[in-house]
């Protein structure tokens, strides 16, 4: 599938976590460079947003997406190279495909992972030469443009069992850049709801149950899932508050179960700890404190009660503090936490 925008402006990127900084970061030093870059992520990450980023910053022609894992094999050629008139049946006039039309900008090739064998070659050929020949046509043309690719695939691998072409790859990957997964940045996910409901319900609000659970689901679709998800509770809602019970079903559904797993985990793992443990590790569970503490410190006393609680399992702590595990891990590293 083929689009082209030249006037579209790009959000910047929303989150404040330290793989979000990161990126913020890298893509911060590729501004007005043209070199090809390799964009990795999961579904729904927004690869396609980092890339409209790294144009902006870096070109200032059109921006083109084909989109490799819509186009029917028996298309992509005409679609990526175009094709003259009468090339093939109803061919009724000559087509201009993605490499003309990204002369002078952008062409972005998402899931290039999905690239046919021999259109890779022909790729790499337009990527080396600079030149292409259209469907039916005796002569080349010239088009002159930076490349960005994506793809929710190990292409490392895909070369490895040769489903993919290692030169092409490394013509790709002069720069790679990776756009974590939702799961693993937890902690921008109220950013992005706030950002959702700016687009989609500016007169709503989250409720705190229903905070807690959008934070606690892994997110499988990523930010898209999200941001479906947040246009659904604004869509089904009948006032201000988006609920639980407004979330879609099969969220829902799956919020249920897992709260309920890790209700049964919770209590299987304290029933185990309890006789084992000092009295004093659980008397701040139940502790009413009347100075108000500065938010690290709160942070701490709960990272120390979930660890305590879950008996050391790192992962179990990390879903009872509703963020992902590499979060976690890092902050036990920065308060010293070690053991």
């Amino acid at each position: 599938m083929l689009r082209q925008d030249s006037a579209q402006t790009t959000r910047p990127l929303i989150g404040t976590s330290p793989a979000m900084r990161r990126l913020s970061e890298s893509l911060h030093k590729l501004d007005g460079q043209r070199w090809p870059v390799l964009i990795l992520g999961e579904t729904g990450t927004g690869k396609e947003v980092v890339a409209r980023l790294i144009h902006e910053c870096g070109t200032s022609g059109p921006f083109v997406v084909v989109d490799c894992s819509a186009i029917p094999p028996s298309l992509m050629e005409s679609e990526l190279f175009g094709s003259t008139r009468g090339a093939f049946t109803g061919a009724a006039a000559a087509r201009i495909g993605l490499i003309e039309a990204a002369h002078n900008g952008t062409a972005f090739f998402d899931e290039v992972g999905e690239l046919p064998l021999e259109l890779q070659s022909k790729l790499l050929r337009v990527l080396q030469e600079k030149e292409f020949r259209p469907v039916g046509a005796t002569h080349s043309k010239r088009s002159d443009f930076r490349v960005i690719a994506a793809t929710n695939r190990d292409l490392a691998a895909e070369v490895e069992r040769a489903a993919f072409r290692s030169d092409l790859y490394f013509r790709l990957k002069v720069v790679t850049l990776r756009v974590p997964p939702l799961r693993d940045r937890r902690e921008d996910i109220p950013e992005l709801i706030e950002h959702f409901l700016g687009r989609f319900g500016q007169r709503h609000t989250v409720t705190p149950e229903a905070m807690r659970s959008l934070l606690a689901y892994d997110w499988p679709g990523n930010v898209r899932e999200l941001e479906n998800c947040v246009h659904h509770m604004v869509a089904v809602t009948s006032g201000p508050l988006l609920h639980l019970h407004d979330m879609p079903s099969t969220i829902f559904n799956m919020v249920q179960q897992t709260t309920s797993t890790l209700l049964e985990m919770a209590a299987a793992v304290g029933a185990s700890v309890a006789p084992e443990t000092d009295n004093a590790h659980f008397s701040d569970r139940v502790e009413q404190v009347e100075t108000i503490l500065p938010l690290i410190e709160v942070e701490k006393r709960e990272i120390l009660k979930a660890m305590r609680f879950t008996g050391g399992d790192r992962g179990a702590a990390a879903h009872l503090l509703g963020i992902g595990r590499t979060t976690l891990y890092r902050k036990l590293k920065d308060y010293g936490f070690t053991s």
